[in-house]
């Protein structure tokens, strides 16, 4: 069960997605979570307890580029 998780972490989920890839990235957390398909970009949301349950790891972050363009 995973406890700890936070936006724009990659986690591995216990089935894959019809795509082929389990690795998805947390877009939103609250009583709902937002997840999206590393491999093809397909949005789900599932509610924060079925969530924990599908979920096994988090294994990374999404990198961002937070610099300003000048």
């Amino acid at each position: 069960m995973l406890n700890e998780f936070d936006i724009h972490d990659i986690v591995v989920m216990r089935k894959p997605h019809a795509c082929g890839t389990n690795a998805w990235e947390i877009t939103r957390t609250g009583a709902d979570i937002k997840i999206r398909c590393i491999h093809c970009g397909r949005i789900v949301m599932l509610d924060r307890l079925d969530f924990i349950r599908a979920a096994k790891k988090v294994i990374g972050k999404v990198e961002t580029d937070d610099r300003q363009s000048s």
